[in-house]
């Protein structure tokens, strides 16, 4: 794959001067093409990545649709969202995601950068779950659990590693910014009701106390988030 790419780029610069490259429309290959076979070329690349895209786009929905549609076979989120069509395909979890995905999109209405903007959210929403699992593996070393009687020493490095992954993570996420930080929150906190609605469902307690904690947290942060996006303190 990487002599593909590394090849493409050379032919490339072997076909057209780098000022033209340089002011080429998208997709540039296009351009390439069509300067070697005629204008039939550039349609054929324009057809390819059409393809292409469409074919990204269709895996990333059905895997949108996963992230709902697993957990909810473990009950861990609500049963409706294990509800499949005619085609074997779980309709209610995808439905559910594609709704959520639209109305993160329309916050592209309202941003100035909406490629940086995007960029700067996904990366706090994705440093969340680490900050947390790294938090998780750290609590494991302390309280010992999934540890044999003989593995203190096992155990005392990786409690090393775990307090530096906390670390780090936590760096990473302030580095992103308080208010990506903040509007993340504003995303994740509608969760805990599908976590809710799951717990309803099996008859259990709604939350540990460290769970309640970790949520009202959430909430708070939510909260926040949302009244100094709208009064314009926070500018995105």
């Amino acid at each position: 794959m990487l002599a593909l790419f590394a090849s493409v780029t050379m032919v490339s610069y072997g076909v057209l001067p780098r000022s033209d490259l340089a002011s080429a429309k998208q997709p540039s290959m296009g351009s390439v093409l069509e300067s070697v076979v005629g204008p039939w070329g550039s349609t054929f690349v324009s057809i390819g990545v059409i393809i292409s895209v469409q074919g990204a786009y269709l895996a990333w929905t059905l895997i949108n649709a996963e992230v709902l549609y697993m957990p909810a076979t473990t009950d861990v989120m609500p049963r409706f969202l294990t509800r499949n069509n005619a085609n074997a395909t779980p309709i209610a979890a995808l439905l559910t995601s594609t709704i959520a995905v639209q109305v993160l999109l329309l916050l592209v209405l309202f941003v100035n950068d909406a490629l940086d903007f995007m960029l700067k959210l996904d990366t706090a929403l994705a440093l969340i779950p680490y900050l947390l699992a790294a938090g998780y593996a750290l609590k494991l070393t302390i309280t010992g659990e999934t540890y044999g009687p003989d593995a203190e020493r096992e155990r005392s490095k990786q409690r090393v590693i775990a307090t530096l992954a906390v670390i780090f993570a936590g760096f990473l996420l302030y580095s992103a910014g308080v208010e990506y930080l903040l509007l993340a929150c504003i995303v994740y906190a509608p969760g805990t009701l599908l976590y809710l609605m799951a717990r309803r469902e099996q008859r259990l307690s709604a939350f540990t106390r460290v769970e309640a904690l970790a949520c009202a947290l959430l909430s708070v942060a939510a909260v926040l988030g949302i009244v100094m996006i709208s009064t314009g303190y926070l500018k995105l």
